[in-house]
């Protein structure tokens, strides 16, 4: 369906039809040209033999038809040879008429209507069949001769005999013909590329703005399709300075909304009085509050931000890194297994701020070992979108099944021992959902937890 419902199918197919219905008439009005071309050209020799045929009658003593001469075509002398020639007397002539020896004791008898038809000369030209059946092509007039009466003389050759040449033509016609359609249809697909090429040029550097490998499209388009891509650019620029506006408007509400809170928190730890303690309390609620949707409006920012691009084996390795002088009095290890070239399709702080906080997790849990493992970029079959997956997996104590699901909700703390407000699972599950991507976990080769992280990713290097 979404072969067939494509420009380069629609031109193709309709330029196709056309080239097909235009061949078919040209081969019928061509073999027909070709026909009547034919049928001139043997009335013009059956004339000949009527003309030599005039020549030849003459009016005997007795005042009967007589030929004077003889027609050089032997083939009038045959039985039945399919080439005639008649004289037959009309209006009442009691003369009798002549025929060509060809014709035996048979006789050609044309209809009226056949007869009636004439051309300018005169002369009717029409098809007849001799007794065995062979197509004949005759030509036939009437002529006073002398004083002996009115006669009707009328010259037929095999047409048939011609059939052969007409199929041979036919057939070299429609070989010639089916080959120029062949060609036409290259060049109606050569065409078609070449004309469309400008919007697949379009829809490679859209891709690649979606994808964080472009800014801008180019300025390289037809007069016919440049005006969109200038507008696709100022959408594209006002996109992002929306983006810029949205985040400068979210710092200053942060900044606007912290000192009042801060006087107000001060001014409560200054009074012993039970509201104090209430409105401390308040206030810290208020605070992690305003930090959440903060963090929140400013994550969903760079996520739909276009052209941002992150290098992953570059992040994940400085993670690493800072991660292990943390929990250095540990020994935890962290290792990282990601090709070179990944890239993932947004932000660095949000891949770092995802992966760190599954890895920071781990790190808690793990009794020796953390494995950052980077699947290679797939293209999803549906969407046909590139994506990667980060797997995070320890070594240590796991999560039973039943469990899984609610380690993912927010401030759902699993175990009051260890340090953290529980947020890191759910910030890690919103921010990876701004992406359109996914999390899920399950256990680990290691022995401990996996969770599995489902990111875009950017196609090609």
């Amino acid at each position: 369906m979404k072969r067939t419902s494509s420009l380069a199918f629609r031109l193709t197919a309709s330029a196709a039809a056309v080239s097909l219905v235009l061949l078919i008439v040209a081969g019928l009005l061509l073999g027909k040209l070709f026909q009547d071309a034919v049928e001139r050209n043997f009335d013009a020799r059956l004339q000949s033999v009527l003309d030599g045929l005039l020549g030849s009658v003459d009016i005997g003593a007795d005042n009967q038809v007589v030929l004077s001469g003889t027609i050089a075509d032997s083939r009038f002398k045959l039985p039945l040879s399919g080439w005639y020639w008649q004289i037959t007397p009309i209006d009442g002539t009691p003369a009798e008429g002549l025929k060509s020896e060809s014709l035996l004791e048979q006789r050609l008898n044309p209809q009226a209507a056949q007869l009636a038809d004439r051309d300018a000369n005169n002369i009717a030209h029409f098809y007849i069949s001799d007794v065995k059946g062979t197509r004949l092509r005759a030509i036939g007039t009437e002529y006073t001769l002398f004083d002996a009466g009115r006669y009707s003389l009328l010259v037929a050759g095999n047409f048939d005999e011609l059939k052969t040449e007409i199929a041979a033509f036919q057939g070299a016609l429609f070989i010639v013909l089916g080959v120029l359609g062949i060609g036409l249809l290259i060049s109606i697909l050569l065409q078609v590329r070449y004309g469309l090429t400008p919007l697949r040029t379009l829809e490679n550097e859209l891709a690649g703005i979606r994808q964080g490998r472009r800014e801008l499209l180019s300025e390289a388009y037809p007069s016919e399709i440049a005006p969109v891509a200038d507008e696709l650019n100022l959408l594209i620029q006002s996109n992002a300075e929306i983006v810029d506006r949205a985040r400068t408007q979210v710092g200053n509400l942060a900044h606007a909304l912290k000192t009042p809170l801060s006087v107000l928190a001060n001014e409560a730890r200054l009074s012993n009085s039970d509201l104090a303690a209430k409105l401390g309390a308040q206030i810290g609620i208020m605070r992690n509050q305003v930090s959440l949707y903060l963090d929140r409006a400013r994550r969903a920012a760079r996520a739909q931000t276009l052209g941002s691009s992150t290098n992953v084996r570059e992040t994940l390795d400085a993670l690493a890194r800072t991660l292990m002088r943390i929990h250095m009095e540990r020994g935890i290890n962290i290792s990282v297994d990601c090709q070179p070239g990944v890239k993932f399709r947004g932000e660095r702080q949000d891949l770092e701020e995802m992966v760190g906080n599954l890895v920071d997790n781990a790190s808690k849990w793990a009794n020796r070992a953390v494995r950052i493992d980077v699947r290679p970029p797939t293209v999803d079959p549906v969407d046909g979108r590139s994506w990667l997956e980060i797997r995070v997996g320890d070594d240590g104590p796991g999560l039973p099944a039943n469990k899984l699901h609610d380690a993912l909700k927010r401030g759902h703390r699993l175990d009051e021992t260890k340090p953290g407000s529980g947020l890191g699972l759910s910030i890690v599950s919103e921010t990876a959902a701004m992406y359109n991507g996914t999390v899920t976990l399950g256990k680990s080769e290691l022995g401990g937890l996996l969770a599995r992280v489902r990111l875009p990713a950017v196609q090609g290097k």
